[in-house]
């Protein structure tokens, strides 16, 4: 079995997963799907705090933990067939890296919905949220970057010259096609660092 490892960027309502495996000197990208993670049944769910601010602060907040608990379970059912689907081909998926928002907490609901700024930053923790508890309950270790840190990080972990590392990242995406755009650029890097940090390189 190879070791391999996913990478994840959260968008509203869906994700990029790119997963890279192989050596953390030099990995390749062996898989790249979009993964929905917003229940079509439930109205609104692919914005659920702007869905939420037209309701008061009870409902909306049963709402955005309806939304939560839906979209948590559907990323776990997309992961999973991304793990064992791995498995079949000869993938050991040894962990999952995803991309983070600034990381700053969030303050009451009632607040969050008085301000634009914030149902954008909290719609994005929520789909992070879920894919993180998703990976987790498939036993599969997770760990998080900040993304206006991803290339720091990437230049530090893995001991290469930012161009360097750009153009590696750009050519992984060469073996499985386009859509090859930053969504999956960065979601190879931060699986490749989660790969190298776990194989202790």
């Amino acid at each position: 079995m190879t070791d391999a490892a996913l990478g994840m960027r959260a968008h509203s309502g869906w994700a990029v997963v790119v997963v890279v495996a192989g050596p953390s000197s030099a990995p390749a990208a062996v898989d790249r799907r979009r993964i929905e993670i917003a229940d079509p049944d439930i109205t609104g769910s692919t914005q659920p705090y702007h869905a939420a601010a037209e309701l008061d602060v009870r409902k909306a907040e049963r709402f955005i933990e309806r939304c939560a608990h839906n979209s948590s379970l559907l990323a776990e059912r997309a992961v999973r067939a991304v793990v064992d689907d791995l498995k079949e081909r000869g993938h050991k998926v040894l962990c999952g890296g995803i991309l983070l928002g600034s990381g700053r907490p969030l303050p009451r609901l009632a607040t969050i919905l008085s301000s634009h700024a914030l149902i954008h930053t909290a719609e994005g923790e929520l789909f992070r949220g879920a894919l993180t508890e998703a990976v987790e309950r498939c036993g599969v270790q997770v760990k998080g970057v900040r993304e206006r840190e991803l290339w720091a990080r990437g230049v530090e972990d893995l001991s290469r010259p930012l161009d360097e590392l750009q153009r590696y990242v750009a050519e992984m995406g060469r073996p499985i096609g386009a859509p090859w755009r930053q969504d999956e650029k960065h979601a190879a890097l931060v699986a490749w660092l989660t790969l190298a940090d776990a194989s202790g390189r």
